[in-house]
């Protein structure tokens, strides 16, 4: 079975001073988009997008879904990661240092969100950090 892969949307959109934070839905949207176009030979596995509060509304498409934490992200990341690591490798892209502490006790491992967004482009280019 393939690799899941569950991205910390607040996380991932977060790391970018792209002014985000003004259409938090639509910074969401674009990070989902572009994970559909990702580069799976350089992060194999299905994607699964975790987003919370104002992005909550995002829809999910063809090749990634989106589940919309009805609480904390973490708590919600961290149940996914619960549910899955007994029968599959689970990645978790985040730079949340707590949420990290929480699935490597579970046993996932750990992506960063600049090593994810080497394998995905905003905008038509990829982004070397």
């Amino acid at each position: 079975m393939e690799p899941l892969i569950i991205v910390d949307g607040a996380n991932v959109v977060g790391s970018v001073p792209d002014g985000w934070w003004r259409d938090r839905a639509g910074a969401a949207a674009r990070l989902r988009d572009a994970l559909a176009e990702r580069d799976a030979a350089a992060l194999p596995g299905a994607i699964t997008l975790v987003v919370e509060g104002a992005a909550r509304g995002v829809a999910s498409i063809d090749g990634v879904p989106v589940e919309a934490a009805p609480q904390s992200g973490d708590d919600h990341i961290v149940a996914l990661v619960r549910d899955n690591v007994s029968h599959r490798s689970v990645v978790v892209v985040t730079s949340d240092r707590g949420l990290r502490e929480r699935v490597i006790e579970l046993g996932a491992s750990i992506v960063s969100p600049g090593q994810l967004r080497a394998t995905i482009s905003y905008g038509g280019r990829r982004d070397s950090t």
